[in-house]
């Protein structure tokens, strides 16, 4: 057992890799146990360990770190026999068959005449890689990934298969579909699969009956300190800086895509960065207060428009501006209408919107559905009481960002870690041309088409890489060659490569570009460690 090196992804984490996955699973267990300095979360996958940490400079010092440490071995795990009726219907059935040479059947037969060893998570909430006791059905991922695999279907990709525990985007092939609940936040241990289960797929014809889902407890109702919802527009979430470090459950972090607009639409109301907004798309939402609020709102531009309370005759209607503290009384309706400019609005109120809390965050995941529903017409929003100073900031310039005298924005990035599958060549077509934001894009990533002139990364590596770890604004490329970069809903683990990272400083930036908007990527460089942060840490 031995880890073979340590590769930065992105400036905030680190990708290790080992020599087989006892190795992954001792340095898992180690690190759990004794954390590094600056260790946010460890996320293990086949043949990488991906350690998340809490700055660029602490990332740097992990990677150095690491190579010393000696490991032992992962603690005994014989774990529990799950069984997975299957109705093997999936659209790829047919050419999985093909791929493997075996008949539908045949296919059939060895997905579910094995047992399957879950041999980690990632990539969602419930989501366990499962290893399989041969190589029969061993079928690459699909060379571009549908936008929406649904919930409960069961895939191969490479050595594994997998149950998708909700729906979202991915790349493996479908050959199934299981009714079984995968994760669910009412049980006491909410994932049906966890690590070093072991798993029997069952073929039925049967529909299952399978108890529904418990209903989320309504929001409370505070009569007295309410925002209520009277059009939510195109999306309107609840999101705070997000829940970091389950990573190994398959949770992503979520929370605000723009944690900068988030963070000061807080500090101009006087609540902590922390505080729950509504982040909102484009710039339209309709609200209503009940009692005296103090609000603010930053990100995409918006018109703000204030009408009194019916009955009021001492009050006006008013426009007020962007990125300010203003006052939305008892009865006033507050309209934005959107304004061209950017692609999230953040509106804080002051003492933060006071929902319930899910894994410790008020954060909505849209990939994985962990946090409060999307706000809806009539949805009641408590807003938490004040304690102590909650002093009410100043107007402060707008953060979004500015393009250049061609109308191009640009994103800076690190390579890696595993440009090696594109060589120089990748990174000089990555850098050298301009790309445009699809309007296939949204919270899990911003997808990329190619702009005028321009031509798709063709890598230099054949074959396929097994699924690891992956971080926000990670640059991650399928067989396309068309980048798709992660943002705060992002899966936990990929089976793309990953030929560069933007920066954690300009991740908020690519949170507001629209459809449309033409990107350039540069290179750069990260900070390096100071002397005495250095000291001991160098293996």
């Amino acid at each position: 057992m031995s880890i073979i090196a340590t590769r930065l992804a992105g400036t905030r984490a680190v990708l290790v890799e080992l020599s087989d996955l006892d190795s992954v699973l001792a340095l898992a267990a180690l690190l759990q146990a004794n954390p590094l300095p600056g260790q946010v979360d460890v996320l293990a996958a086949a043949s990488t360990l991906f350690i998340k940490a809490d700055s660029g400079i602490n990332a740097q010092l992990i990677a150095r770190a690491v190579p010393g440490l000696e490991l032992g071995s992962a603690p005994a795990n014989a774990g529990s026999l799950v069984e997975i009726p299957v109705h093997y219907d999936g659209e790829d059935l047919a050419e999985v068959a093909e791929l493997t040479g075996l008949s539908i059947e045949g296919v059939i037969n060895a997905h579910s005449q094995q047992l399957w060893r879950a041999a980690f998570g990632g990539f969602a909430p419930g989501f366990a890689y499962l290893l399989g006791e041969n190589q029969l059905l061993n079928v690459p991922r699909r060379a571009t990934p549908r936008t929406v695999v649904p919930s409960g279907a069961v895939a191969l990709a490479g050595d594994y298969s997998a149950v998708y525990p909700h729906q979202s985007p991915g790349g493996w092939q479908l050959i199934g579909h299981t009714d079984s609940v995968l994760w669910d936040l009412e049980r006491p241990k909410p994932a049906l699969v966890r690590p070093q289960d072991r798993v029997r797929f069952v073929p039925t014809r049967t529909t299952l009956q399978v108890a529904p889902t418990a209903a989320a407890d309504p929001a409370p109702v505070n009569n007295g300190n309410l925002l209520e919802v009277l059009n939510p527009g195109l999306q309107s979430l609840i999101q705070d800086l997000g829940r970091p470090g389950f990573g190994d459950l398959g949770v992503s972090a979520a929370g605000a895509a723009d944690a900068f607009s988030a963070a000061q639409a807080n500090r101009l109301v006087g609540n902590a960065a922390n505080a729950a907004v509504i982040e909102n798309l484009m710039g339209k939402i309709k609200l209503r207060a009940h009692g005296d609020q103090v609000l603010a709102v930053s990100g995409a531009t918006a018109g703000i428009h204030i009408d009194p309370a019916h009955g009021d005759d001492f009050h006006t209607e008013r426009e007020l501006p962007m990125d300010a503290p203003f006052a939305l009384l008892d009865g006033e309706t507050l309209t934005l209408t959107p304004a061209g400019h950017g692609l999230r609005s953040y509106l804080g109120v002051r003492g933060g919107l006071d929902v319930p809390r899910v894994l410790g965050s008020r954060s909505t995941d849209s990939m994985s559905g962990i946090g409060p529903a999307p706000l809806a017409r009539g949805t009641l929003l408590p807003v938490g009481p004040i304690h102590g100073a909650h002093v009410v900031g100043n107007p402060e310039p707008s953060p979004l960002p500015v393009p250049d005298a061609d109308g191009v924005f640009t994103l800076r990035i690190t390579p890696g870690p595993r440009d090696d599958w594109f060589d120089a060549p990748g990174l000089a077509r990555l850098t050298g041309q301009n790309w445009l934001v699809s309007s296939d894009s949204n919270r899990v990533g911003v997808r990329l088409a190619l702009g005028e002139g321009a031509a798709p990364l063709e890598r230099t590596r054949t074959g396929e890489l097994a699924s690891e770890g992956v971080a926000m604004g990670a640059l991650q490329v399928p067989p396309s060659g068309l980048p798709v970069l992660f943002l705060a809903d992002h899966p936990v683990t990929g089976g793309y490569p990953v030929i560069a990272g933007v920066i954690a400083e300009d991740l908020c930036a690519a949170a507001q570009l629209p459809p449309g908007a033409l990107i350039r990527f540069a290179l750069t460089n990260p900070p390096k460690p100071s002397s005495p942060a250095d000291k001991g840490l160098t293996a």
